[in-house]
C-alpha cells in the first residue's frame, strides 16, 4: 500500500459536562482556547499538516457554533477534493441519536462507502497537542495491524487515571491488553516507572473499522466506546498495535514541547493548560512557524495600549493579548486575554483566562479566574480575591480555586 487513500475522523460529539459553564452553551470541541483558537483547531491542525485532506467532524451536542468555526475557517479546496465536513447525528441507523464514539462511526459508514478509504484516521477533538499523523500511519502499516492505538507515557502512579496500554514482549509492537484505570498497572519494558496511556487516536484498516463497528453495533451489553469496546476486541484477537508518541518528531518542535498532550477535561486543567502557554520558554509553543496552528482571522486591528501615567500605565507582561484588546490604562500579567476585551483604567486581570468581548471596569480586579464571552465586570468588583463571595454570586470555584464567570454575567461591585 504505497499511497493509501486516507479519511480522517474527528469524534467531536461529547457534552464536556466537566467544563461548565464553559459549555452551558457550546460543545467542549468549541470552546475558545488559546486566545485566537478553538479546541477543535489543534486535532484540524494536525490532521491537515500531516497532508490528510478529507476529514470529516461528527459532532452531536450543542454544535452551532462548532460548524459556524468550521464553516468560516476550515475551507479546503473543492477543486482538488479536500475538505473539513461537520456531520451532525441523522439518525441513519435507527431513532437514537450518538450513544457513543463507536456508534457515531456505526452511524456514519455512509461516510466511508462514499469516500472508500484504505486507511481510516479517528482523533478526538479537544486534546492540545501536535502530532504528525503521517508517521503513526507509516508504522501502522508496516506493522501489519488491523488498528494502531497512539499512546502517551505517562508515571505508573497515574495509571488509574488512563486506559493503558500493557505491550506484548513477544510480539514488539502490539497490545497485549488494553486496561482501563488500572491500579496495579505493568510499567513499560525500557521505563518501569512509566505505561502507555491511550491518546484516543487510532489508525485502522477502513475494512477491519467496518466489521468492528457492525459487530459491536449488535451487542446489547456493550456501550458502543471506541476505547472501553472496540479497541478490546481488537486486542483480544492480536490485531492491535500501539504508537509511542515519545517518537513522533513534529517539525519545528524542541525538546522543551516535543510530546506535550493535554487532555482538556477539567477547568482546572483548562486553566493549567493555559498556563503551559505563557512561559518565557513555553512548555506548548505556538510559535512553531513550521506546524502551524491554523485558526480563522479575527477581523480585528491590533492590541492596543493607552495611558502612561504614574499608576496608569497600560501594559501587559508574561501574558498572551489577542487582536482587538484594549488595555485603557490598566495591566494584564500572568494571563490569555482573548479578542474584544477591554480593561479601563486602573484595572487589574492577573493570572485568568479572559474570553471574548469582556469589559472590565475601573479598579476591578480579575485574579485566578476563567471568565468567559462577553462579561461586564463593574467599576471597582473584584473576581477570584474573595471565593466566599464569588459562590455567593452564583460562580463556581474549582478544586484548584480558580473562580469560573459564565457567559454573558454582569459582575457587580
Amino acid at each position: 500500500m504505497a499511497t493509501p487513500r486516507v479519511l480522517a475522523i474527528v469524534l467531536a460529539g461529547g457534552e464536556g459536562k466537566r467544563l461548565m459553564p464553559l459549555t452551558r452553551d457550546r460543545a467542549k470541541p468549541a470552546v475558545p482556547f488559546g486566545g485566537i483558537y478553538r479546541l477543535i483547531d489543534f486535532p484540524l491542525s494536525n490532521l491537515v499538516n500531516s497532508g490528510y485532506l478529507q476529514i470529516v467532524v461528527l459532532t452531536q451536542y450543542k454544535s452551532h457554533s462548532l460548524d459556524r468555526h468550521i464553516a468560516s475557517t476550515w475551507n479546503l479546496s473543492s477543486l482538488l477534493h479536500q475538505y473539513v465536513a461537520p456531520v451532525p447525528a441523522q439518525q441513519r441507523k435507527g431513532k437514537n441519536w450518538f450513544l457513543g464514539s463507536a456508534d457515531a462511526i456505526y452511524q456514519s459508514l455512509n461516510l466511508l462507502d462514499d469516500e472508500k478509504p484504505d486507511i481510516v484516521v479517528v482523533v478526538g477533538a479537544d486534546h492540545v497537542y501536535r502530532m504528525d499523523f503521517s508517521q503513526m500511519v507509516r508504522q501502522h502499516i508496516d506493522s501489519g495491524a488491523d488498528l494502531t492505538v497512539a499512546g502517551i507515557r505517562q508515571p505508573i502512579g497515574l495509571a488509574d487515571q488512563f486506559g493503558v496500554l500493557e505491550t506484548d514482549p513477544e510480539r514488539p509492537g502490539f497490545i497485549k491488553e488494553f486496561r482501563e484505570k488500572p491500579t496495579d498497572a505493568v510499567g513499560l519494558a525500557d521505563d518501569p516507572g512509566s505505561v502507555l496511556a491511550s491518546m484516543g487516536n487510532y489508525v485502522f484498516n477502513a475494512e477491519a473499522l467496518v466489521e468492528a463497528v457492525l459487530a459491536d453495533a449488535t451487542k446489547v451489553s456493550s456501550r458502543h466506546d471506541m476505547g472501553g469496546d472496540i479497541v478490546p476486541a481488537f486486542v483480544e484477537r492480536g490485531a492491535a498495535g500501539f504508537y509511542d508518541f515519545k517518537y513522533n518528531d513534529v517539525p519545528g518542535s524542541t525538546d522543551r514541547d516535543r510530546a506535550y498532550w493535554r487532555d482538556v477535561g477539567t477547568l482546572d486543567v483548562y486553566y493549567d493548560a493555559h498556563r503551559d502557554l505563557i512561559s518565557t520558554v513555553p512548555i506548548f509553543n505556538l510559535y512553531n512557524w513550521r506546524w502551524p496552528l491554523i485558526t480563522g482571522n479575527t477581523g480585528q486591528p491590533p492590541a492596543k495600549f493607552t495611558h502612561a501615567e504614574p499608576g496608569r500605565l497600560g501594559h501587559a507582561s508574561r501574558s498572551l493579548v489577542s487582536p482587538g484588546v484594549i488595555v485603557s490604562g490598566g495591566s494584564i500579567s500572568g494571563s490569555v486575554v482573548s479578542p474584544g476585551v477591554h480593561l479601563h483604567s486602573w484595572s487589574q486581570v492577573t493570572d485568568s483566562v479572559v474570553l471574548h468581548d469582556v469589559e472590565v471596569g475601573r479598579h476591578a480586579h480579575v485574579n485566578r479566574a476563567i471568565i468567559d464571552k462577553s462579561v461586564t465586570v463593574a467599576p471597582g468588583a473584584t473576581i477570584g480575591i474573595d471565593h466566599e463571595l464569588d459562590r455567593s454570586r452564583g460562580y463556581a470555584v474549582t478544586v484548584g480555586g480558580i473562580t469560573v464567570v459564565p457567559k454573558g454575567a454582569h459582575v457587580e461591585q
